[in-house]
């Protein structure tokens, strides 16, 4: 009689075939929500990390056109530097990151078409252009620029040449609208 209730007992204590197989389901269903969320957050994580690199490029861009977009002329009458008109640009390279290009064109403001010496504010266009997987892709988009001496240039001209005035644009206070 001892033998059959231990061996009663044994039989009790141990797993049975369905309640294995629930437990590898439960852990199944974890594991695949879980290997769903990481995969998620790494595609999240690209999406930013591209978001980012965008942003670089196209404050690169920016920051390369309000130094070489509007060239400096010298007054041949006169000997002094200028603001010139904007240039064109077509498909120059961006520094450092291989594979991107970009044209600008500007279109002056139609408010300064007839202001004296020229319109001072420019609406440029600018296309990027890259190759994504395999394809090209491109993107425009449209910034405002100042027909300006550029900043380099200011300090260039003050600090290394020792030159107290630097070339002048037209004066945004002599147009008031």
């Amino acid at each position: 009689m001892k033998l059959a209730r231990f061996e009663r007992q044994r039989s009790r204590a141990a797993f049975t075939i369905i309640e294995v197989i629930v437990a590898l389901a439960i852990l199944l269903v974890g594991m695949s929500s879980i290997l769903g969320l990481l995969s998620f957050g790494a595609a999240l994580s690209r999406a930013a990390s591209l978001r980012t690199s965008a942003a670089s490029s196209i404050e690169a861009v920016v920051a390369d056109l309000e130094e070489s977009f509007f060239p400096l002329t010298k007054d041949e009458t006169t000997g002094d530097w200028q603001v010139g008109e904007p240039v064109a640009i077509e498909n120059r390279p961006l520094p450092n990151k291989p594979g991107v290009t970009y044209s600008a064109r500007a279109t002056p403001n139609p408010e300064e078409n007839k202001r004296a010496g020229g319109p001072l504010r420019y609406d440029v266009e600018v296309e990027m252009n890259w190759t994504a997987g395999g394809r090209s892709r491109a993107k425009v988009f449209h910034v405002l620029l100042l027909r300006e001496v550029p900043f380099g240039e200011r300090l260039r001209r003050e600090f290394v040449q020792g030159e107290a005035s630097a070339p002048s644009a037209p004066s945004p206070e002599k147009h008031k609208p």
